[in-house]
């Protein structure tokens, strides 16, 4: 299978971010408690409706399929996660939502935007999340009732997904050790996930 790198020139955009069930870098949000306890993905709280999270993590192979079968993995360097955070924000797409790629929300804004510097100062980990420097964090706010009722609260989705315009350049065939490195780590993360 073949890796690409993701590039970010003049003119590419991240114009959307989509909430769905599944996201691609396998990274979900928490909805935020107003309470002491442990934030938990099942927290929620109707007064805040917040929902913090990752939207792009750096060098993290991503699992594709395109509509004629192939199968390869993608990434994005470090610098191109920073350059598609600061251009979301600067070209004003914050309220841009749609739900599981395929329809427009309304009645949802980012209102905090960052990328973690240090690992272990970051407020990601006051969440208890895990991820690494240069991912790009977002905490959004869910105005509309029946979205936080209905898909948040009803845990219908639990991530970020952006929707956006990027180069690729081809990095280099994956080799089967790879790849089983890359199976492991799945396998390992369901694990973890089950036992928490």
């Amino acid at each position: 299978m073949t890796l690409y790198e993701m590039t970010y020139e003049e003119g590419d955009e991240v114009f959307a971010m989509s909430l769905v069930e599944s996201p691609a870098i396998e990274e979900e949000f928490l909805l935020l408690s107003t309470e002491k306890e442990e934030l938990k993905l099942s927290a929620y709280d109707t007064d805040q409706r917040l929902i913090v999270g990752a939207a792009l993590v750096p060098n993290k192979p991503i699992y594709r399929k395109d509509e004629d079968g192939k199968e390869y993995y993608i990434f994005f360097s470090e610098a191109t996660v920073a350059k598609a955070a600061r251009d979301f924000v600067k070209n004003g797409n914050q309220t841009n939502f749609t739900l599981e790629h395929s329809q427009n929300i309304e009645g949802v804004s980012v209102v905090e935007s960052w990328l973690v510097e240090d690992e272990d100062k970051d407020k990601s980990r006051k969440y208890g999340l895990n991820v690494p420097k240069g991912t790009w964090m977002l905490t959004s706010y869910v105005e509309d009732e029946k979205l936080w009722a209905e898909q948040l609260r009803g845990n219908k989705v639990f991530g970020y997904s952006l929707e956006g315009k990027f180069g690729s350049e081809a990095r280099r065939e994956l080799s089967d050790q790879h790849l089983d490195s890359i199976v492991d780590n799945i396998k390992a993360t369901i694990k973890e996930y089950i036992n928490a």
